[in-house]
């Protein structure tokens, strides 16, 4: 069953060639565990140019991952993190803001929000290479677990808003699911203690902002929704902790 639902999971929140079948689609979609499980995988992967930390400049290190996020894991966040920014820029009851995010069209709100979380990104894998290789791989791979406990976050405590893939995820799911997937993303914070708990943390506080918000925004949960988490969450997660890294001393903590 778990097996089934990381399949699950990889195939829709990745490019990886795992196939996909209804079978692995519906162990997903009841297991939220399965999102921060994916997130090993997916942060395995980003993390691997920082392993030239030190051997090539940092911004080099940093395009790489870059691209290495945008090769994993497409553009179907990024199109959920640009419906939200169109969104946001509307004044109106949250049927008006839910068509707005159904409209083709891209809005100066998309172009900001777009805009606003690459550069962020950028800038926080650009911070991660001024670490030690371990602490840097640590970053990425953190972040990206947080990531996708923040969208098992919203599977488990959100409302949906409408029918779709918020709904189909939300239904059957609630707080002990949530506390299983947290049991699932906890080991990646015994390495590196400081900087993967930092982003652990600042993932979940981004998941509770935008359920807080998409509730009174949108009348609840969407797919939009799940995919603009991720974006933010993995943005946090990183600058977190980076900053974790030099608020904390800049040394090596781990449990074991």
């Amino acid at each position: 069953m778990v097996l089934s639902a990381l399949r699950g999971a990889l195939g829709f929140l990745s490019r990886l060639p795992v196939g996909r079948s209804e079978e692995a689609w519906t162990a997903f979609t009841v297991t939220p565990a399965a999102f921060p499980l994916a997130g090993y995988v997916v942060g395995g992967l980003v993390a691997l140019p920082f392993l030239a930390v030190g051997a090539l400049p940092g911004p080099v290190v940093a395009a790489a991952a870059l691209a290495a996020v945008v090769a994993v894991t497409g553009v179907n966040h990024a199109d959920g993190l640009a419906d939200l920014g169109d969104a946001a820029a509307v004044h109106g009851s949250p049927a008006e803001r839910r068509e707005v995010m159904c409209d083709t069209t891209v809005g100066v709100g998309a172009v900001l929000a777009l805009g606003s979380v690459l550069l962020a990104l950028a800038l926080g894998l650009l911070a991660a290479t001024t670490l030690p290789t371990l602490a840097a791989v640590a970053v990425v791979v953190a972040s990206e677990v947080g990531a996708k406990l923040a969208m098992a976050t919203l599977a488990c405590l959100g409302e949906p808003s409408h029918e779709g893939f918020g709904a189909t995820m939300l239904d059957g799911n609630g707080p002990a699911d949530l506390l299983i997937a947290l049991a699932a993303a906890l080991p990646v914070a015994a390495v590196v203690v400081q900087v993967t708990a930092a982003a652990l943390v600042a993932a979940l506080v981004v998941a509770l902002a935008v359920r807080r918000w998409a509730r009174r925004a949108l009348g609840g949960v969407g797919g939009d929704v799940f995919g603009a988490t991720n974006e933010l969450a993995r943005v946090a997660a990183s600058h977190s902790a980076v900053a974790a890294w030099h608020l904390l001393g800049g040394s090596v903590w781990t449990l074991w």
